[in-house]
């Protein structure tokens, strides 16, 4: 059978039951377990679907966020590496600025002791870094409660008064061709201005976020490097081309 017939059945699955697995492939198509791994390979590539251990499953796009309470919870160990190892890059002197988001919030313990400044758009974030006496200023805007970042137009108007040493940000989905996303069309306003306004960019993910696109693009994968605990090599390999990928 063609690449071209095998990708039509493969994407018959996909579409109509969300995954299938090598096992059915190999079995339903008479070929190679091989063969089938190179096929979702080059899938992935082109962003039809996604790899999962064992076969492929629909490639998603999300529109919903979790709550700030929620993403506290979630890989609260890698989020600790990952903080820790952005705040090992900042230095006395440095302005930086620091994304609302849960991976962020925790860099601050690491960046007691500092003679830094810090703008941010997180409102836990303002009272963690008053707590370690950390200079700083807070965007103004409104509040979006569910994430506990201020956002809006006096935001984005706020943030073009100054330039960053680095820019340490957060983002829900990485994906090779969709770039780095989020389900918020004002966030991602106001994270792409903070890229752009930065010397060096980070994004703090850890390896739950490779693989996902959200609804809104904040800016493409070169525009930023990365810090992660895990690059999941079937995602991070075409990532590693355009741009740097710290591990923890």
């Amino acid at each position: 059978m063609l690449f071209e017939d095998r990708v039509i059945e493969i994407m018959k699955y996909i579409k109509r039951d969300g995954s299938v697995t090598t096992k059915k492939l190999v079995e339903e198509l008479n070929t190679s377990e091989s063969t089938i791994r190179r096929d979702l390979v080059e899938l992935e590539k082109i962003g039809k679907l996604t790899r999962v251990h064992g076969g492929a499953i629909r490639k998603r796009v999300h529109s919903e966020e979790e709550s700030l309470d929620d993403k506290f919870l979630l890989n609260k160990n890698s989020k600790e590496k990952i903080a820790k190892r952005a705040a090992s890059l900042v230095e006395d002197g440095d302005s930086i600025y620091l994304d609302g988001g849960s991976t962020t919030f925790e860099m601050i313990k690491y960046l007691k002791g500092k003679d830094i400044t810090v703008v941010t758009n997180g409102i836990n974030h303002i009272f963690e870094l008053m707590k370690n006496d950390i200079k700083s200023y807070v965007l103004g805007g409104y509040i979006k409660k569910v994430t506990g970042v201020v956002l809006g137009a006096q935001s984005f108007e706020n943030i073009k008064q100054f330039s960053f040493d680095y820019a340490f940000m957060g983002a829900n989905g990485i994906d090779n061709k969709k770039g780095f996303t989020t389900s918020d069309l004002e966030e991602a306003k106001l994270k792409a201005e903070a890229i752009s306004l930065g010397q060096e960019v980070y994004i703090l993910a850890d390896k739950s976020k490779f693989g996902k696109v959200y609804f809104v693009k904040i800016a493409d994968i070169k525009d930023a490097n990365i810090i992660t605990d895990e690059a999941l090599e079937n995602i991070a390999e075409d990532i590693k081309e355009k741009t740097k990928i710290l591990e923890v």
